[in-house]
């Protein structure tokens, strides 16, 4: 196929252009200005467009093309590792490393703009005995509904992340602590009052919960272990 030639000349090749044309036995234009009655295409005349150089430059837009398609698979090869480097391994929520890294992100936001936003810790009492009851394939089960739970709970701009164990928690975005508050208490009795069922036995969940403001002021860290000491604190209260 020939190439077309139409334009004034284009800025000349780069040097590894410029050599893959000479290799190919072409005379790469240089800087002169271009007559007026002379037609380019990217830095070479139409009478520099023998069959050779036509081949070359195919052969490079080609190997262009080629990269192209190349990088814009590794990205979405990239793309998928880092999903799955964010995700929890038993269940489909974020991981504790995703977490903590949201929780930078909304501290920031929060930081700039002034927008509440909290932290829920939950934790699901007693749930050592589900697995001496039921089987570890049972506690993964139930450990999975959960999740499934708190996200089908979830607002489209609320994260939901598994911080290890039998503890999750759920960033809540543009919600004050009193807001918070009524979230949390509402996930926990959705959560008991649902128990999670394996064939024909029934295993109840029952749930402690803990709330702390995200505020520029504390780090991520801090956040995630005032909510969790918040939690520990209304256990004990309930069990007394």
């Amino acid at each position: 196929m020939a190439l077309k030639v139409t334009g004034t000349r284009n800025q000349p090749f780069s040097d590894i252009r410029r050599r893959a044309l000479a290799e190919a036995g072409a005379r790469v234009a240089g800087g002169r200005p271009a007559r007026p009655d002379e037609t380019a295409f990217l830095g070479l005349s139409e009478a520099e467009l023998t069959p050779a150089v036509q081949g070359a430059i195919w052969t490079l837009l080609t190997e262009i093309d080629d990269l192209r398609q190349e990088v814009a698979r590794l990205k979405a090869q990239l793309g998928r590792i880092e999903a799955l480097a964010d995700q929890d391994p038993l269940v489909p929520v974020l991981n504790r490393r995703a977490l903590i890294r949201e929780l930078d992100r909304i501290r920031t936001f929060s930081h700039r703009y002034g927008s509440p936003a909290a932290l829920l810790y939950l934790d699901l009492d007693d749930f050592k005995n589900v697995n001496d009851s039921f089987g570890h394939p049972a506690g993964d089960l139930a450990l999975r509904a959960v999740a499934e739970r708190l996200t089908a709970q979830a607002a489209d701009t609320d994260l939901v992340a598994r911080v290890g164990g039998d503890e999750f928690a759920v960033v809540l975005t543009q919600a004050s602590l009193p807001v918070a508050e009524i979230r949390a208490r509402n996930l926990a009795r959705n959560l008991e009052s649902n128990p999670i069922q394996f064939g024909e036995w029934t295993a109840p969940i029952h749930v402690s919960y803990g709330v702390s403001e995200i505020t520029p002021d504390l780090e991520s860290e801090e956040i995630l272990a005032r909510a969790d000491a918040d939690m520990y604190a209304r256990r004990q209260k309930r069990r007394t």
